[in-house]
């Protein structure tokens, strides 16, 4: 099965996004693919001058028409879509970051509030962002068993783990990955690592321009690079086949050698 990343440079003008992405959804069906993942914060570009209020009052429930609007081009195009927005929470001063994953049918499969927040670097996400509690539960997708995380979680050897635990065969990470010192190195070796790791593939659609470093990268369960997007504004296409999780998974069985009891302290 065919998957499509999209590598964008998300504006400060959400409806301008969304005409984007619902464009990129249809040229992505037309390519033969089977679902389509964008990166986070593909709603708008929040500056560092606004303010969690300001930021607050552009974030919509999972049912408003942003994610709406995404979940039925989803179902016109008969294709899957990860993608990413603000919601609101209770908070007048806080959001939740979170992922989606809309069928073909435009139903929600599943959604997940980012649980490990940016505050690292001289980043401070938890000013404006409201963490989420707990991971969602891997999804059934064309490209097989689909569990989602967000950018910073890729630090994070649990969440991933956790993930493929729960049946995972394909991880998808919706990011924004800011630059810096040695970011991208951290940026590559985080998602070969957790694809090594858990003998499935990594899917990683990351933001480009403003103060993000690009390089989209889609991994296979042996931790080869089958895509890195470099620093394109584009949408790259890549194949996963469950059977290679599988094979995988039988040669290096990290899963099932695993021993949990003796971990405990």
């Amino acid at each position: 099965m065919k998957a499509a990343l999209v590598q964008m440079q998300a504006s400060a003008d959400k409806d301008k996004n969304l005409q984007r992405i619902l464009a990129h959804i249809e040229r992505a069906a037309s390519r033969g693919a089977a679902l389509c993942a964008f990166p986070e914060f593909m709603m708008f570009y929040t500056r560092s001058s606004q303010t969690p209020r300001e930021l607050a009052s552009l974030a919509e429930p999972v049912t408003g028409g942003f994610v709406s609007s995404i979940a039925a081009a989803a179902k016109e195009h008969r294709i899957e879509v990860v993608g990413s927005f603000y919601e609101k929470s209770r908070r007048k001063d806080r959001v939740y970051d979170t992922c989606f994953v809309a069928g073909r049918t435009g139903r929600i499969l599943s959604k997940y509030q980012k649980v490990h927040l940016y505050d690292a670097l001289g980043f401070r996400e938890s000013a404006k962002l409201a963490a989420g509690r707990r991971l969602a539960r891997p999804v059934n997708t064309s490209l097989g068993r689909t569990g989602v995380m967000i950018c910073y979680d890729l630090r994070f050897p649990e969440v991933s783990r956790s993930l493929a635990a729960a049946g995972s065969e394909v991880l998808v990470a919706p990011s924004a990955w800011v630059r810096g010192p040695l970011k991208e190195e951290h940026w590559i070796t985080m998602n070969r690592a957790r694809a090594i790791e858990n003998g499935c593939y990594v899917i990683a659609p990351d933001q480009v321009g403003n103060i993000y470093c690009g390089r989209s990268l889609a991994v296979d369960p042996y931790g080869r690079i089958l895509l890195d997007m470099k620093k394109r504004r584009a949408m790259g296409m890549v194949e996963v086949d469950p059977g290679i999780v599988k094979k995988t998974r039988r040669a290096l069985p990290l899963l099932a050698n695993r021993r949990p009891a003796a971990y405990r302290f």
